[in-house]
């Protein structure tokens, strides 16, 4: 069997003296992993690196064998990334969700468009910039699994307008006026994610939409499987109390 397409880089792992194990995320095969032979050699080094786009060739004699990966670089982007220690927060987080809450083999060819998009901006603009997508990638991660929110509509009224608030149970919007009462026990919806998506994000904007996200993620796709919040993710976490500080 063998198949072949471009793949995002999500970790690789030494496997005996000179082979790697390479994970990486692609468009029609989802979280894949293959071996490549000679992958921590000299030649392969910087290509396999967290962040780079490769196109892979995988081959195995049964589907469900771990097969291997024949690669050439098609974009690089970790030199640009590490250059920034912001950027390799958000790639370290990105690659350790997509790794720990993505099911292996199981494509989601819009998760891997956004993936780029999302990538090409860590490595080329500034935070205040990438963050945005950031959310918008969970937010998507979220939907791809089931777990999507609901934030066309107030789950009180079904007015479409105002909206101020997501309820942490439900994960469904509120109107300002409905959720008035009890915000203290709801989100806020960060403006960015309920205008268009042109529209720029606050710092404190951009920290809310994170802690909104992590918080679906930690309830709906992490803790019935008895997992935390990834320390890569919870750094990001960080990064965002320290920007809107």
């Amino acid at each position: 069997m063998e198949w072949a397409e471009d793949a995002i880089v999500l970790s690789a792992r030494r496997h005996g003296e000179s082979n790697i194990v390479l994970e990486g995320l692609t468009r029609s095969h989802g979280r894949h992993l293959g071996l490549v032979h000679g992958g921590s050699s000299r030649r392969y080094r910087s290509a396999v690196l967290p962040g780079n786009t490769l196109h892979v060739m995988w081959r195995a004699r049964l589907p469900e064998h771990l097969g291997t990966f024949a690669i050439e670089l098609r974009r690089e982007r970790a030199g640009a990334i590490l250059e920034k220690r912001d950027a390799l927060v958000g790639l370290s987080s990105f690659a350790e969700i997509s790794r720990v809450v993505l099911p292996e083999r199981e494509p989601h060819p819009g998760l891997y468009e956004a993936a780029e998009i999302l990538l090409d901006a860590i490595a080329t603009d500034d935070y205040a910039l990438w963050a945005p997508l950031y959310v918008r990638w969970e937010l998507g991660v979220l939907e791809a699994l089931g777990f999507g929110l609901d934030l066309s509509r107030c789950a009180a009224t079904g007015q479409t307008d105002d909206l101020r608030y997501v309820s942490p149970r439900s994960g469904r919007a509120v109107s300002c006026a409905a959720g008035e009462p009890y915000r203290d026990r709801l989100f806020e919806i960060p403006a960015f994610l309920v205008q268009p998506r042109e529209a720029s994000a606050s710092h404190s904007e951009i920290r809310a939409g994170l802690g909104l996200t992590a918080h679906f993620l930690l309830q709906r796709v992490l803790l019935p499987h008895h997992r935390p919040i990834p320390d890569a993710r919870a750094r990001l976490d960080v990064l965002a109390a320290r920007e809107s500080a």
